[in-house]
């Protein structure tokens, strides 16, 4: 049996057996990225309906900064959390770097961009559509974006699961900030980097596994929302 067979076989076990450790590390990456992505989507969505309606001096400026900040190389925003959070930082006496919560804080500001473009572009589409009934009607252009933020509530939790899978994959900027410390920021991405090096082949795989099928079940909800919502679409035409 060659190394590779024998390191799924013992993934396999690991996974069935319940080993501690491996369940430890999911529980806190599942923890951290959920923590950041209840953060961020709120904000996220509330900043995009306010860009989507509100017209600015430098509008057009802090649309191409926010479409520049989708790809903003993850290792980058680790640098910049832990310049702010370390003992030298403006934020260094909150006592957050090599914790979850600067974890937190790093994976928050990676999704946010993400979400506040999607939100922004998913109203100015409705406002195009429904804007100017609904003005007509008195509805203000914030309670515009509001409203049809509800109306297109699906839609925002495909958002927010696409987020949640953004965050939870995340693995530069929370081995920054967070120092992949053993039982304190280990998460699945960091120990899938540190076992592999470390040539501990099973639990890196298991982790794997594991991080696959959450992003599987994500994946998997977004596409039954859509057939959902699809097939209520249909119902109401």
């Amino acid at each position: 049996m060659n190394d590779f067979s024998a390191s799924l076989i013992h993934a396999a076990q690991l996974l069935g057996s319940g080993d501690p450790r491996l369940w430890e590390v999911v529980a806190l990456s599942l923890f951290v990225s959920g923590c950041a992505s209840a953060v961020a989507v709120p904000g996220g969505l509330v900043a995009g309906a306010w860009l989507a309606v509100t017209q600015f001096p430098g509008r057009r400026a802090v649309l191409v900064v926010l479409n520049t900040l989708l790809a903003l190389p993850s290792v980058v925003v680790g640098l910049v959390v832990y310049l702010l959070l370390s003992r030298a930082g403006p934020l260094g006496s909150l006592g957050l770097l090599f914790t979850p919560g600067a974890m937190i804080v790093a994976q928050s500001l990676l999704v946010l961009p993400i979400v506040t473009a999607l939100a922004r572009q998913m109203i100015e589409d409705q406002m195009r559509d429904h804007g100017e009934q609904l003005l007509s009607l008195g509805a203000g252009r914030l309670r515009c974006a509001l409203l049809l933020l509800w109306d297109e509530r699906m839609s925002l939790v495909t958002l927010a699961l696409a987020a949640f899978g953004r965050a939870v994959s995340e693995v530069g900027a929370v081995m920054i900030v967070g120092g992949n410390i053993d039982g304190v920021t280990r998460v699945m991405t960091t120990a899938i980097a540190l076992e592999t090096s470390k040539g501990d082949l099973p639990l890196a795989l298991a982790l794997g596994f594991v991080l696959l099928g959450v992003v599987l079940i994500l994946n998997a909800w977004i596409a039954l929302l859509k057939e959902w919502r699809l097939r209520t679409e249909e119902a109401w035409t």
